[in-house]
């Protein structure tokens, strides 16, 4: 018997096929988001199968959630307190979580363009949207609204209001950036802008004009939903 041989088959649909199997003769795309967490953990415990633990991984946060993006809040503790999953187990899911986050990144193999606050959303979501801390990014672009730079220029605020615009400046400037936007992410998940956050933009918009760097746009990202201060009429 291999070393499969603790996956719990009795809630398959298939029951004399376990999800090592499953992947070999249809592939990973036929298998269900706990049952690839199984293949990685390998085994389970007495009293606690593997599919159970990953059921539990998956509902960690929440009872009604089946979703893999819970992975990326995850840390060894939260993992540790499964019965059954070890240090060993726990590392392994924490680097496959790491290694999703290092090939969405290759992907981005051009320099990006950005027209509109939705193709922002789209390159930046998956990067803010899982941290646990406030973030405040400046994303510095060029004449064509080509991707010069990202740097982190807040991290761990109570709001976006600390941010000090002679520091965006500075770095925009440092780079030859012509555009800036800024973005940040509201870890409750409500994208929508407090009254610091308008006056943060308007302030820093203000003193761009006056040094000729435009101010694009300031978007703050929730759990899948985001808000465009421009788009919202914020900016002029």
């Amino acid at each position: 018997m291999n070393d499969h041989s603790n996956i719990n088959t009795n809630n398959y649909p298939e029951r004399d096929m376990m999800p090592y199997e499953r992947f070999l003769r249809y592939g990973g795309s036929a298998l269900s988001n706990e049952e690839l967490i199984a293949i990685i953990l390998r085994k389970g415990v007495k009293g606690n199968h593997v599919m159970d633990q990953a059921r539990q991984i998956l509902r960690i946060r929440d009872r009604n959630n089946t979703g893999l993006s819970v992975l990326y809040s995850l840390t060894l503790k939260d993992l540790k307190t499964i019965r059954g999953i070890g240090q060993v187990g726990a590392v392994k899911l924490l680097c496959l979580t790491e290694i999703a986050r290092r090939m969405a990144r290759e992907e981005r193999t051009k320099r990006p363009v950005f027209r509109e606050a939705s193709a922002f959303a789209d390159y930046y979501m998956e990067d803010l949207r899982h941290e646990a801390a406030e973030q405040v990014w400046l994303v510095m672009l060029n004449s064509k609204m080509e991707l010069i730079s990202e740097q982190i220029v807040s991290t761990g605020t109570a709001t976006c209001s600390l941010v000090s615009p002679r520091e965006v400046f500075q770095r925009a400037s440092a780079v030859g950036a012509l555009s800036i936007v800024l973005m940040h992410n509201h870890p409750s998940g409500d994208p929508s802008p407090s009254g610091e956050d308008i006056e943060v933009t308007r302030r820093i918009a203000s003193l761009g004009e006056m040094l000729e760097i435009h101010l694009v746009d300031h978007i703050i990202f929730g759990d899948r939903k985001y808000c465009s201060l421009r788009e919202a009429g914020y900016l002029s």
